[in-house]
């Protein structure tokens, strides 16, 4: 009787333990759960709780199914010739000249409604509309046509000044309840015209000036505060690109406000601290899973559950942050400096290369304690009464430093490499 009240004050332990590591992990209103996030802590709490790893397992990849499947639907719609095409490619990250790219040209090239899956994220797809000047239908019929119910929002494209057909398209659309935004395409042209013709060219002066009017043309159609965003689509850095970004996270509900931030091309470094906050903030979930394995008594699981759970987040984690060979390439091809000067900037060795088993390990044993703790795991959890216990609570926080480790590393790898292609210089200490 004593050894099994010894046995069951030390499992209690133990467990207090993987709960209070897990739900001190636990960010408050965490930005992009597909369901309440408090319920979602609640239900995994119960189930550690009751001790019940399996029940625990399957909430979390629950968590997982249906934040991966949150859908994003974007429509990008406008008069022909405004640079819709473009504007779709851009955002999702792929060259014109990519054999997956929206087709682009000089003359109207979208005439049916087209969907362009993001190329990482498929939940995630914009939708290419044909120009509204392009088809037979007015304005109310067109939105029956494109079907304007699954989309969750429009980006109403214009590379000079927003006409009639744009502003019966955006109340058509304000009558359905739906969100809307105003780009102003094509702006690096513009000011390389501005400069051409003014004789005392001020850049701030004339994107003031282009933001002004085409606010106050839509004002004058009966908008009261149109938002307008001023867009070079060769260029995201430039102008009000990372202004649109934001509006849209916050305005986007909450449970997709995620999948619409993975989305987002790499163009600015506070874009990279927003996708390694929400990476973090799902780490706790690896590391319950990987302990739940733990309690398993078949010889090296744990060890190599843990190795394809690393692997598959690593890799996620490499090709998020635009640190994959195909992505660096793009980024070099846009920037104009070499992959390799790209390249050498990093400092991990799973930049531009794939990320085996093998190579995963190698980079997780250089950092001090971590195969100490998968070692003394796996011995630990043979020894009766206290082993698996032990063993899952060590698991858990292997893998969860572990995660953290990779996380940091290749998130500063992709402030180094957009500073490269930025040619910006670290400040000094």
């Amino acid at each position: 009787m004593l050894f099994l009240q010894v046995k069951n004050s030390y499992s209690d332990l133990l467990l207090s333990h993987q709960l209070l590591l897990f739900d001190s992990k636990i960010p408050r209103g965490t930005m992009g759960n597909p369901f309440d996030s408090e319920q979602v802590q609640k239900e995994i709490k119960e189930a550690l709780l009751k001790n019940d790893q399996a029940l625990a397992v399957a909430k979390i990849n629950e968590y997982f199914d249906q934040q991966q499947n949150v859908p994003l639907n974007i429509a990008i719609t406008g008069e022909s010739g405004a640079g819709k095409s473009t504007f779709v490619n851009a955002f999702r990250g792929i060259d014109n000249r990519d054999e997956n790219a929206a087709p682009t040209g000089a003359t109207e090239t979208t005439t049916v409604v087209t969907p362009y899956s993001h190329p990482i994220y498929p939940n995630v797809t914009f939708w290419d509309l044909p120009g509204i000047g392009t088809t037979k239908f007015p304005a109310d019929k067109y939105m029956k046509h494109v079907g304007f119910e699954k989309f969750d929002f429009f980006i109403i494209v214009s590379s000079d000044r927003f006409r009639e057909n744009d502003v019966r398209l955006a109340k058509e659309i304000q009558r359905m309840e739906k969100m809307f935004y105003f780009i102003r395409s094509k702006i690096d042209n513009s000011m390389r015209d501005e400069e051409r013709t003014q004789r005392d060219f001020d850049e701030e002066r004339s994107l003031k000036k282009i933001k002004d009017n085409s606010i106050q043309c839509l004002q004058e159609q009966g908008f009261q505060s149109p938002q307008v965003f001023l867009v070079s689509s060769f260029d995201l850095k430039l102008y009000d690109f990372h202004l649109l970004e934001e509006t849209l996270e916050r305005e986007l509900p909450a449970h997709k406000r995620d999948a619409f931030l993975f989305a987002m091309p790499n163009v600015s470094r506070e874009i990279i601290n927003k996708k390694k906050k929400a990476f973090r903030s799902k780490i706790k979930y690896f590391a319950t899973l990987s302990s739940a394995v733990a309690g398993v008594l078949i010889p090296g699981l744990s060890i190599a559950v843990d190795i394809t759970l690393l692997v598959g987040v690593v890799q996620k984690y490499v090709s998020q942050f635009g640190l994959d060979i195909k992505s660096l390439q793009s980024l070099a091809n846009s920037s104009g400096v070499p992959l390799k000067e790209l390249k050498e900037a990093t400092t991990s060795p799973l930049i531009a290369t794939r990320a085996t088993p093998e190579l995963v390990m190698k980079v997780f044993a250089q950092k001090p304690n971590q195969v100490t703790f998968k070692v003394v795991e796996e011995a630990t959890r043979f020894i009766p009464v206290f082993g698996i216990p032990t063993a899952m609570v060590l698991s858990y926080i292997t893998t969860y430093r572990g995660l953290n480790t990779f996380l940091d590393v290749l998130s500063e790898d992709a402030h180094r490499v957009f500073k490269k292609a930025m040619g910006l210089k670290s400040p000094k200490k």
